[in-house]
């Protein structure tokens, strides 16, 4: 059976990444920000590969300087940090998920991308 432009495949799963990942760099537009994250997710994600292999103590430094890097990114762009919003959601507490100053440009090139 051929394809033709008009009948391209579903792909749910790429459909699904790819707006996972905008919505994380909506969240991770200040340039500081992202470096800190570029450095501490992997740090903090050694640190639970270390709290098995390595004495406790340095996978939880790992991961907890990995988190704090995190936390500093985030306190900068002036968002919560992306683990605490669900469960700020559940208590119905206040949460930030894009900084103000940055869901006016995000907006804006929304709006230049449909057009």
């Amino acid at each position: 059976m051929t394809q033709t432009t008009t009948s391209a495949p579903r792909r749910p799963v790429l459909r699904f990444l790819r707006k996972r990942y905008q919505g994380w760099r909506e969240r991770h537009q200040l340039p500081f920000n992202f470096a800190l994250h570029l450095v501490g997710i992997p740090l903090a994600l050694a640190g639970v590969v270390l709290l098995f292999l390595a004495p406790w103590y340095w996978g939880a430094a790992a991961l907890v300087l990995g988190y704090l890097l995190q936390y500093v990114g985030h306190k900068a762009e002036g968002n919560d940090v992306g683990e605490l919003i669900p469960v700020k959601r559940l208590l119905g507490l206040p949460h930030v998920a894009v900084a103000p100053r940055w869901r006016q440009s995000a907006e804006a090139d929304a709006k230049r991308a449909a057009v």
